[in-house]
């Protein structure tokens, strides 16, 4: 089983940008994270981040024929990328979409997510340890076990 864990802008600065909302730790120990939980889980991972959106389509469209799902936290891109839900859509992945923070707790225009139609499950406001959880589902539903009513 492979995954792409792919992360989209600002991510980069994780530590760094907002830590009150985002914690202090930084990508590195988000990349360290995932890592240790695909081996866990004996999950090959390809782990990306870009701040370009058409880089984001790029890894999406790679996914096809290389991976069996999809991590994505699509950063601000969320509430306005009309194209990774649809390159979302090309690759026909299961995709879980993940957010650090507690979305539905922030600014009004955070409570639109484009590519939440494309995605089995949202996991949101558990820090880091959310791309577990988003692992875990997605592993879950790749082999034919139910997901929890609010998943």
């Amino acid at each position: 089983m492979k995954f792409l864990v792919l992360n989209g802008p600002n991510l980069n600065f994780l530590g760094i940008r907002e830590p009150e909302i985002y914690g202090k730790a930084t990508y590195g120990d988000l990349e360290t994270l995932v890592r240790q939980v695909c081996a866990e889980e004996d999950i090959e991972v390809r782990i990306a981040q870009s701040n370009h959106e058409g880089v984001l389509v790029d890894e999406i469209q790679s996914a096809y024929g290389d991976c069996d799902g999809i991590v994505i936290n699509p950063a601000a891109y969320t509430h306005t990328s009309v194209a990774l839900l649809d390159a979302l859509k090309a690759v026909g992945l299961p995709a879980v979409e993940v957010h650090i923070s507690d979305v539905s707790k922030r600014e009004d225009f955070r409570q639109i997510s484009y590519l939440r139609a494309a995605c089995i499950a949202t996991v949101a406001g558990e820090g880091l340890p959310g791309y577990a959880t988003a692992i875990g589902l997605l592993k879950k539903h790749i082999l034919g076990a139910s997901l929890p009513p609010n998943a």
